[in-house]
């Protein structure tokens, strides 16, 4: 039954940025993966054996600042966005924000097949990746209507202007900047597949002016879980989310989900 099926936790990260406009990172998945193949999502996934290592205490920023259960989906957000998009979001001892290497490139598709420890490859750059550079912005929590579930963490931060998004070509095949309006007007006119989700949190920042202004409104939000309710209505099954989530009044069709 889809109520059995497992939850999965997960981490997602919205990457900002105000140059040339205020654009987020999207990555487009390969055809060949399982869960939403082919869509224009922002970069993430499970969280994994790693991120919970304890060690992470002495090679990542904020450790103090958040909950022991926290922490693991802050290091599978920064971890997923090196994997996906080839950015380390870390500073080195001087509190320089690395932007990049050869010996980081070479690494990443060690770590993204679990052939490397994700740590490992922080000790040998010497930094530390930055848990507190990441601000909350959603939680959503998949609805039992698949065959995969997860309770995915969102988390908003800016890049810097340095860092460079390039594709893995293994979960991703593409990787680009765009404005949210941009993607959702994409999204609309069929050039783009993007996925309940994805399309919800990008009508959020849609509503933003600027890098800092999105994190600023994801700081001051009260996080509301969000789990998706089927709800019957005569026209046909609709999608419903808790209106106090900060996306407003949302019934979805059932056949445009795409989840």
């Amino acid at each position: 039954m889809a109520d059995e099926v497992p939850i999965r936790p997960a981490a997602t990260v919205l990457l900002v940025r105000d140059d040339p406009e205020f654009q987020v990172l999207m990555v487009k998945r390969h055809h060949q993966i399982d869960f939403a193949s082919g869509a224009l999502v922002f970069p993430g996934g499970k969280t994994a054996t790693g991120d919970h290592d304890e060690t992470w205490a002495h090679h990542a920023i904020g450790w103090h600042e958040f909950s022991p259960d926290q922490r693991p989906f802050r290091i599978a957000a920064l971890r997923e966005i090196y994997e996906e998009a080839g950015i380390l979001i870390a500073k080195d001892a001087g509190g320089v924000t690395f932007c990049g290497d050869e010996r980081a490139h070479v690494a990443r598709d060690s770590v993204a097949k679990d052939e490397r420890p994700f740590i490992d490859l922080v000790r040998e750059l010497d930094v530390k990746i930055d848990l507190s550079a990441l601000t909350v912005f959603a939680r959503w929590i998949t609805p039992p209507l698949t065959a995969k579930r997860f309770d995915t963490w969102f988390y908003v931060t800016r890049a810097d202007s340095e860092q460079l998004a390039i594709c893995d070509g293994w979960e991703t095949v593409d990787a680009e900047w765009i404005a949210p309006a941009e993607a959702l007007r994409l999204a609309a006119a069929k050039e783009r597949t993007i996925i309940f989700p994805t399309r919800m949190n990008l009508q959020l920042l849609a509503e933003a002016t600027s890098a800092d202004d999105v994190i600023a409104r994801a700081g001051a939000r009260t996080l509301v879980p969000v789990l998706p309710q089927v709800v019957r209505r005569e026209s046909g099954n609709v999608l419903t989310i808790p209106p106090d989530a900060g996306y407003g009044a949302v019934e979805e069709p059932l056949e445009r989900v795409g989840i």
